[in-house]
């Protein structure tokens, strides 16, 4: 072969690759084209899908909200009196109990003010048995003429002031012995003690504006929880028509490392006033505290189920999808046995379901199972899935329209 017919020869193969390639890729295409409609056309019956029926029950609503601890009780120890403060008589930190004495107050200045107290009791009621008695006198001698009435009446008046008189020194003296006993400073509350604020030596008065010392009572202690107004409208609207029903006042706690509290709470009331500020409504909860865990000022998370949906509706989460607008469908079996597309309303979960407030009703079957194999309008063959929708135990506190949790006033 001449060198001439060898380079014709390379040039027609090389022309020709290029084709061959493209008839390849075309066989390609074709026999996936092929496959693809003979899986689609191989399915000529209707498609086997799984279902569960819906059924309406009572779901409680978990509400998660932000809340403050605040002591059960609160009591500043001030003076009653002025003084010195002669001693301090507890350990910072402790706990004390009601009656017990906290601090003594230089008492020599009301022992003193208590003697004269009683002194000017001792002198009025001397005066009034005097002019008791010449008052006594003077009506013997009044019925004789031997004095005259004005006389009469003039010592009569004169044991009436003197009695008086007397009835004024005792309240003295009852006051001079109070002032004395309010130099033994006590604690008007049992509860745990904080630092003093004055030592030994310290000039206290009745009217300072500083307090001895602060007493807090943390076992029970509170929990005041925020509720925002417009949520509350929403639940006392819901309850009032029909829609929630009050259920379990029961609350949960978690704490600032999100670890949980060990003990369980319970709703005491809702305040009636909205805070301005805020727009938000206190709710107090209260809770033990015997291990002294909780201290006032903490911030904590509420949990709670104060109310419960009537003849709710519950779809397992993979028989929900979104369109493009985020809005929620199910695909629904209708009498026809066919899959039938229906909007509905899910705006929260309820555990591994969909709380379903509108589209659905009680008895349905939602497809839940080989959503990926049918559209709306295919004929389905409907079977039971594996899985069931159950409450569980409590709704998921993501939800939109949470129920306001205020107990009953």
């Amino acid at each position: 072969m001449t060198a001439t017919n060898r380079q014709d020869k390379n040039i027609g193969c090389k022309s020709a690759l290029p084709i061959l390639l493209a008839c390849l890729a075309s066989i390609g295409a074709c026999s996936r084209q092929d496959a693809a409609g003979g899986g689609r056309g191989a399915q000529t019956g209707p498609v086997q899908v799984g279902y569960v029926e819906l059924r309406g029950e009572s779901v409680p609503l978990l509400l998660e909200l932000p809340g403050r601890t605040t002591a059960y009780e609160t009591s500043e120890v001030r003076p009653q009196v002025s003084g010195i403060v002669r001693e301090r008589l507890f350990t910072e930190g402790a706990v004390v109990q009601a009656g017990d004495l906290l601090y003594r107050i230089d008492p020599r200045v009301y022992e003193a003010a208590l003697a004269q107290a009683r002194a000017d009791l001792s002198s009025a009621t001397a005066a009034n048995n005097a002019a008791r008695m010449r008052a006594e006198r003077y009506a013997e001698l009044a019925k004789t003429n031997v004095i005259s009435q004005q006389d009469l009446l003039d010592a009569q008046s004169t044991a009436e002031a003197a009695a008086a008189a007397v009835e004024r020194a005792k309240a003295g003296t009852e006051a001079a012995q109070l002032n004395l006993q309010f130099t033994r400073v006590t604690a008007p509350i049992a509860g745990r003690i904080g630092r003093s604020f004055v030592t030994t030596g310290a000039l206290v008065s009745a009217a300072q504006a500083t307090p001895l010392a602060t007493i807090q009572r943390l076992d029970p202690i509170f929990v005041d929880i925020q509720q925002s107004s417009s949520d509350l409208l929403n639940f006392r609207r819901q309850v009032a028509g029909g829609n929630l029903a009050r259920t379990s006042t029961a609350v949960q706690l978690k704490l600032e490392d999100g670890s949980s509290y060990p003990h369980a709470g319970v709703l005491e009331f809702a305040e009636s006033v909205v805070d301005s500020s805020t727009g938000s409504v206190t709710v107090r909860a209260r809770f033990p505290n015997t291990e002294g865990l909780l201290l006032p000022g903490m911030f904590v998370r509420a949990q709670f189920a104060p109310v419960q949906a009537q003849d709710a509706v519950l779809v397992p989460q993979q028989g929900v999808q979104r369109d493009a607008r985020g809005n929620a469908q199910v695909l629904i079996v209708n009498a026809e046995s066919k899959a039938e597309l229906r909007s509905v309303v899910a705006e929260r979960t309820v555990g591994e379901n969909w709380l379903v407030s509108g589209g659905l009703r009680s008895g349905e079957h939602v497809i839940v199972e080989g959503l990926s194999r049918v559209r709306a309008g295919d004929s389905v063959n409907a079977v039971p899935a594996a899985i069931t929708a159950t409450s569980g135990d409590v709704a998921d506190p993501s939800g939109a329209n949470a129920a306001a949790a205020t107990p009953s006033q």
